[in-house]
C-alpha cells in the first residue's frame, strides 16, 4: 500500500479509537487509545481463529510500515519540539542540574543496570541472552516517555518543582537513550568501535544537537521577529522542525536534542519577544493540535504492533520477568542523582519514588528495538520491550494519580466523616 493509503487508514483508526476511548473508556487519551487499538489486535486475533482473515490483512498492511523510520525519524521531532513549545525555561534552568544528571549520568546508570540484571535472572532461569543484547535492551528501555503522564499530572494538582523536573528529564533523555543505543549497536552491527570512537559519538551527537539546536532555534526567532502573520510563522515553525530534524541526520547530530533545544528557544524567547497575542493563539492551538493527532497515532500503532510480533513463551515470560527489573533499575538510577543533589537543590517528598513509577516508556523504545538487526535474539528483545511498554503505559498510567496523592499528602483527596 502507498504512503497516502497507510496514512488514511492510521488517522481513521487514531479518530475511530479517540471517539470510543471519549465516549465509553474516558481514560486519558494516549492511553485510552492505545488501550482501543490492543482490544482491536485482540479481536482480530480471535477472528483468525474463527478463520476469518482480518488479522493477516491487518498484518500485511503493518508491514508496510517502518515503525522506526516513523517514529525515530519522522514524529519524534514534532512532538519534543510541540512539548518544549511550553516548558518554562526559568522553571528548567532552576531544576538543570538534577534534569542534566538523570538525563544524562541516570540514562546511562540505568542501560548498565538494567543489561546487568536481565542478564544475571535469565542466565540464572536458564535462558541465556548474550550481555552485548542485555545492554542493547537496557539502552531502549532506559528513556522515558512521559507524554501520556504529564497531563495527569498537571489534573492531579502535581507540584510544580516536579513536574518541571519530569518534563525536563522527557526531552532530554530520549535524544541520550539513542546515541547510547547507537554506540552499543556498533558492537552488534560491524567492528567493534573502541572508547575513544564511543566517545567521540557521544560528544558529536550531543554537542552537535545541543548547537544545531540554539542555530535553529535563533534563525526561527529572527524570521518570526520580521512579521506579524500566524499564516506566515506557523509554517516558518513547521519548515525550522522538518528541516532541521532532516539537517541533523545529515550532520550525524542528535536530531532529538536539537528539536528539544528549538522548542525551548521559540516557546520562551520567540514567544515573547518575537509574536503577538494572536500569533501565539493560533500557534499553541496548531501545535497542540498536531502533537495530539501524532500521539492518537503512534499510540495505534503501539496497540497494532502486536499483530505483527512472534509472540514466543520463552520471551513473553522474559518480558514479564524483565518489569520489576527495569523499574528496580530506574529507581536507582533516579535515587543516585536525586540523593546527592538533595543536599543543595528542593525535591518534592518521595520524588524518587514518584519518579520510578512516572517514568512511563513508549514508541521510543518499541522503535529502536525494531531497528536492532537481523539475528536470533531480535524477536525476544522485541517482545520483551513490548511488554515493559504495555505494562509501563496501562499500569502505571492508570495509576499515576492515585500513586501521586499518596505520596505527596497534600494532593490526598480529603477524607470523608
Amino acid at each position: 500500500m502507498n504512503l497516502i493509503n497507510i496514512s488514511a487508514i492510521l488517522v481513521t483508526l487514531a479518530a475511530l479509537f479517540s471517539f470510543l476511548n471519549h465516549r465509553f473508556l474516558k481514560l486519558p487519551a494516549a492511553i485510552g487509545i492505545m488501550l482501543t487499538a490492543l482490544l482491536f489486535s485482540l479481536i482480530l486475533m480471535g477472528l483468525e481463529a474463527l478463520g476469518l482473515p482480518f488479522r493477516s490483512i491487518a498484518s500485511h498492511i503493518l508491514d508496510g510500515i517502518d515503525f522506526n523510520t516513523m517514529v525515530l525519524q519522522g514524529m519524534l521531532g514534532f512532538l519534543l519540539f510541540a512539548g518544549a513549545l511550553h516548558v518554562n525555561l526559568d522553571d528548567l534552568l532552576e531544576n538543570r542540574w538534577p534534569i542534566l544528571s538523570m538525563a544524562s549520568i541516570g540514562v546511562v546508570l540505568c542501560t548498565f543496570l538494567v543489561g546487568t540484571f536481565v542478564w544475571l535472572v535469565l542466565n540464572a532461569l536458564g535462558w541465556p541472552l548474550p550481555y552485548i543484547y542485555c545492554l542493547l535492551f537496557g539502552a531502549l528501555i532506559s528513556p522515558t516517555d512521559p507524554i501520556a503522564v504529564l497531563g495527569i499530572l498537571k489534573s492531579a494538582g502535581a507540584p510544580k518543582n516536579l513536574e518541571s523536573k519530569i518534563t525536563g528529564e522527557s526531552l532530554f533523555n530520549d535524544g541520550m537513550g539513542v546515541v547510547v543505543f547507537l554506540a552499543l549497536l556498533g558492537f552488534v552491527s560491524g567492528p567493534h568501535p573502541s572508547v575513544w570512537q564511543i566517545g567521540g559519538l557521544f560528544i558529536v551527537e550531543v554537542i552537535g544537537g545541543i548547537l544545531l539546536g540554539l542555530l535553529l532555534g535563533y534563525l526561527c526567532y529572527l524570521f518570526l521577529k520580521q512579521v506579524d502573520q500566524y499564516q506566515v510563522e506557523i509554517p516558518i515553525t513547521l519548515a525550522i522542525v522538518m528541516g532541521g530534524y532532516a539537517l541533523s541526520h545529515v550532520l550525524h547530530v542528535s536530531g532529538p536534542l536539537a528539536m528539544a533545544i528549538c522548542g525551548l528557544m521559540i516557546g520562551n524567547r520567540g514567544r515573547n519577544l518575537a509574536m503577538s497575542e494572536n500569533t501565539r493563539h493560533h500557534l499553541d492551538t496548531f501545535w497542540e493540535l498536531l502533537d495530539e493527532i501524532l500521539n492518537a497515532i503512534l499510540f495505534v500503532l503501539i496497540g497494532l504492533e502486536i499483530l505483527v510480533i512472534s509472540i514466543v513463551g520463552q520471551g513473553l515470560l522474559a518480558g514479564i520477568v524483565a518489569i520489576p527489573l527495569v523499574l528496580l533499575a530506574r529507581l536507582i538510577s533516579i535515587g543516585v542523582p536525586i540523593s546527592v543533589l538533595r543536599r543543595t537543590h528542593f525535591f518534592t517528598a518521595n520524588s524518587i519514588k514518584i519518579m520510578t513509577w512516572a517514568g512511563l516508556r513508549g514508541g521510543i523504545s518499541i522503535a529502536l528495538a525494531l531497528a536492532l538487526p537481523e539475528g536470533v535474539y531480535r524477536n525476544q528483545i522485541i517482545l520483551m520491550t513490548y511488554v515493559v511498554v504495555i505494562f509501563s503505559i496501562l499500569i502505571q498510567g492508570l495509576t499515576i494519580k492515585p500513586v501521586l496523592q499518596h505520596w505527596v499528602p497534600d494532593l490526598s483527596p480529603p477524607r470523608k466523616n
